[in-house]
């Protein structure tokens, strides 16, 4: 039992090293993932000794801080990702509404430059009190978290969002006009050729009884516009921020065509 406490200290000191020489730099993560892989096998032998729970908790801990961040630095290397580029400011601030002027907390921001000729007089004031010039998109943000205060005319860039964390996009689908119920609803139609049926392939059915209740109920899926509404897309990973030119990749698609206007939230 000595010997094995003797051993299982000798163990937990060399943990403390390894777990020391991760917090300077993500390099030498292989060399001591595979130094963990034998000191486990160590600890495994030992593993009938009830005083190394304490330690085993902790060999657990640091095998979980090894993987997670040699996985995502090791992210880029060889992967093929799917992802979307997105244009992410700058943004200005052009209100900052209060809770004892109008009732809640938000800020306002702008974004995409536009000409001060197809500006009106009331917007271009608007534009004038954050010290910056008119923009053609506005967009309210609420939910901060603490000490989240702006001041008018501050400039927001892609610097606020930080790689590996998740954020949600807001956008406006692809509009596709009026489509019928196997489009719309992925209806499979009537189908069955050999009873008597005629250009009724894609057809919705029935939609209601005739007598009772003599209508249509509210909410019955049928043919009509499809497309074209506010879609949010949630918990989309950052993969890369290029600042210099305020990009953002993130992973997978976003709602609307290339070039539209998206909204980027962040919860922290």
């Amino acid at each position: 039992m000595q010997n094995n406490c003797l051993r299982a200290i000798k163990l937990y000191d060399q943990y403390r090293q390894l777990d020391a020489a991760i917090q300077p730099s993500l390099q030498p993560f292989r060399n001591l993932k595979k130094a963990y892989s034998r000191l486990d096998k160590e600890y495994l032998n030992l593993k009938a000794i009830n005083h190394l729970s304490e330690l085993y908790i902790y060999i657990r801990q640091l095998e979980a801080v090894i993987t997670v961040q040699e996985t995502f630095a090791e992210l880029l290397k060889g992967k093929q990702i799917p992802c979307t580029v997105i244009e992410a400011g700058p943004c200005v601030v052009t209100q900052v509404k209060t809770i004892e002027k109008d009732g809640y907390e938000a800020i306002q921001l702008a974004f995409g430059e536009k000409k001060e000729s197809r500006t009106n007089k009331p917007m271009k004031g608007h534009f004038a009190k954050a010290n910056t010039t008119p923009k053609y998109h506005l967009a309210e943000f609420t939910r901060f978290e603490e000490g989240h205060k702006k001041k008018y005319g501050e400039v927001l860039t892609v610097d606020v969002f930080q790689e590996g964390e998740f954020v949600d996009v807001v956008g406006t689908s692809k509009g596709k006009g009026f489509q019928g119920v196997v489009k719309r609803h992925g209806f499979g139609g009537v189908g069955d050729l050999t009873h008597g049926q005629h250009d009724r392939l894609r057809a919705p059915g029935s939609i209601g009884a005739s007598s009772y209740p003599s209508r249509i109920f509210k909410g019955m899926r049928m043919a009509g516009q499809t497309g074209n509404h506010r879609v949010k897309i949630q918990n989309l990973e950052v993969i890369k921020i290029i600042a210099e030119k305020n990009l953002i990749l993130v992973k997978g698609s976003v709602p609307g065509p290339k070039g539209s206007i998206l909204k980027l939230e962040r919860w922290s």
